[in-house]
């Protein structure tokens, strides 16, 4: 099943997707207030089950998306875990140990088809095509053999960075990866019953048309196994938390000369089995 979080007549709302409708879920289950409650109170089934006599769905181009878990208590995020990303630095390091993380902000992300925002205090606004695991239960100290069953689907991350701000500090990615709606999350979150979080997945990203990341999770240097279980280590992983798990090799700034985001270019992520998340840019009015 396809879950979603939308605006539809100017209510933030959840449902299921359709064919190319979508079902307000939110309407017919006022007790459950959005998705990460839906999942955090175990009544994604008891969803799904509504779908088919629910009625007609509104069409998905007449809503307004938001990210699928637009209120995650964390959204954590993994640097440099693709093999060939590694290799791309041309630094001569093995490849890490341990897996890089650091955080985002909710407000740095925006739904499918919402515009992510280019800022006058950068040049070099990059986009990272990126697969989501999104947390199904809580758990601490999760072992590698039950990670899926902590998994209550997956989505898709455009995770925009700022690369001049990036290296602003000695120690740290964060204020290169927080500017306000520098991303894109979406467009909906895909269950198990689906699509097998721990199957082999495919990460295509595109510019304007033009392909430029493509590879597969058995090239990830860290299995979604495995960041589950360390992630889990020091966080007590919560319903709803959402785990970015890294991008290929072929951001822009890897190109000579680099090929940073600007007003009008169209980014598009596809994973198959999930779909394809579409964010313009536009320059940010300040």
């Amino acid at each position: 099943m396809k879950f979603a979080s939308f605006v539809n007549n100017q209510q933030p709302t959840y449902g299921a997707v359709k064919d190319d409708t979508v079902i307000d879920l939110g309407a017919l289950n006022p007790d459950i207030v959005d998705l990460r409650a839906a999942i955090r109170g175990g009544h994604l089934q008891r969803l799904a089950a509504q779908v088919d006599t629910a009625g007609p769905g509104t069409p998905l181009t007449d809503v307004e998306f938001l990210p699928p878990i637009p209120n995650a208590e964390k959204v954590i995020c993994i640097g440099v875990n693709y093999a060939n990303r590694n290799e791309e630095y041309k630094d001569g390091s093995s490849a890490p140990k341990y897996p890089s993380v650091f955080m985002r902000s909710r407000e740095s992300l925006v739904g499918h088809q919402q515009p992510i925002l280019d800022p006058p205090e950068s040049e070099q606004l990059d986009y990272e095509g990126e697969i989501v695991i999104i947390i199904g239960k809580e758990g601490r100290r999760i072992a590698e053999a039950e990670a899926h069953e902590y998994v209550a689907g997956l989505t898709i991350m455009n995770e925009g960075s700022l690369r001049d701000f990036l290296r602003h500090a000695k120690f740290n990615v964060t204020q290169g990866k927080n500017f306000a709606k520098s991303g894109g999350l979406g467009p909906w979150m895909v269950t198990p019953d689906e699509l097998d979080p721990m199957g082999e997945l495919q990460v295509i990203t595109r510019v304007n048309g033009e392909e430029r990341q493509n590879d597969v999770t058995s090239n990830l240097i860290f299995s979604f196994r495995y960041l589950i279980r360390y992630l889990s280590t020091f966080y007590h992983l919560k319903p709803g938390d959402i785990i970015a798990t890294g991008t290929p090799n072929g951001a822009g700034a890897r190109f000579d000369p680099p090929k940073y985001l600007k007003d009008g270019d169209v980014v598009e992520v596809e994973v198959p089995g999930i779909g394809i998340l579409r964010n313009p840019v536009k320059a940010e009015i300040v």
